[in-house]
């Protein structure tokens, strides 16, 4: 009678976390749309410098990064930070130029390499053949694709290769400095973007309602998605979670659609759909490998501070 009973509440358990993955997606992109908002007023960098900043207070409270040792390692959290920053700076000014859902998947390019590199797999280079594709038919080189301008799809890809190095020095600065590092990694990047973003923005980040809406996006974007990811991982197994958050870029062009008016052409669709395929088969593929390469993989997606 006890394991009848416990059923439904590991069911509504699990229910509870693929619920939380929703939303947290759903919040990820949305907070996009309410920083494209901000563009007019502060620019890209000066909307970025904004919630860097307030994600990066909120985490100190939280994490209380001081008392860290930096002995010898500082160097890791340095190049963390700047990663977080280029990726921030970067997917913010690809936002400029191209749709939401399809910055989201050019992005993904970065977490999937990274899960590749390690691949020993033949069957992994299908996932490779399908991003490879869905890349390339977003590239402005045919009718198709021909509204798509060349400098979104460049920063887009530049914020993917810091998303890629995030990754990578994530894990080392983990393992040197435990939870604690990912405050200091955004302290590092909110002092790397302050500038960048004063000078683009000057005194118009000082009004009160562009303060209001860059905590709101600092909210929406990092607090609860970070919170909710993690509420996530405990109840998920690792590639069932990291399955899900490959459906990032489908729900960032839904919602890029509904609130921005962003529509696409079938065949951009159909380049997020094989990108959104080749993700998820990745990090189904990285779990067979091993678990700690799973892991370590989705928990940087949960950590990333999305657009």
């Amino acid at each position: 009678m006890e394991n009848v009973r416990s059923q439904p509440t590991k069911a509504t358990q699990n229910l509870v976390a693929i619920g939380a993955v929703l939303v947290a997606m759903i919040c990820i992109s949305g907070g996009a749309t309410i920083a494209k908002q901000l563009f007019p007023l502060v620019g890209p960098f000066g909307a970025s410098a904004l919630r860097l900043g307030f994600a990066a207070a909120a985490m100190a409270l939280v994490f209380r990064p001081w008392r860290l040792s930096l002995r010898g390692n500082w160097r890791t959290l340095l190049l963390y930070g700047l990663c977080l920053a280029g990726m921030n700076l970067a997917i913010y000014a690809a936002l400029q130029f191209i749709p939401l859902g399809i910055a989201i998947a050019i992005e993904f390019a970065g977490p999937l390499a990274v899960a590749m590199a390690t691949s020993r797999k033949k069957s992994d280079f299908v996932w490779i053949g399908l991003a490879a594709t869905g890349l390339a038919m977003l590239l402005p080189v045919h009718s198709a694709a021909s509204a798509l301008d060349y400098r979104g799809l460049l920063l887009a890809a530049l914020a993917g290769m810091f998303w890629a190095f995030y990754i990578i020095l994530g894990k080392r600065a983990g393992e040197q400095h435990g939870p604690a590092a990912s405050a200091a990694g955004m302290i590092v990047a909110a002092i790397i973007a302050a500038p960048i973003g004063i000078v683009q923005a000057g005194e118009n980040l000082l009004l009160p309602g562009v303060i209001l809406l860059g905590l709101i996006v600092a909210v929406v974007s990092s607090a609860i998605p970070y919170s909710l990811e993690m509420i996530a991982l405990r109840k998920l197994p690792s590639n069932t979670f990291g399955t899900m958050m490959s459906a990032e870029p489908a729900i960032g062009a839904l919602i890029g659609m509904a609130v921005l008016g962003e529509v696409l052409g079938l065949s951009q669709w159909l380049a997020i759909s094989l990108i959104v395929v080749a993700s998820a088969g990745a990090g189904l593929s990285s779990e067979r490998k091993g678990p700690a390469t799973a892991i370590d993989h989705d928990e940087a997606m949960a950590c990333k501070p999305h657009p």
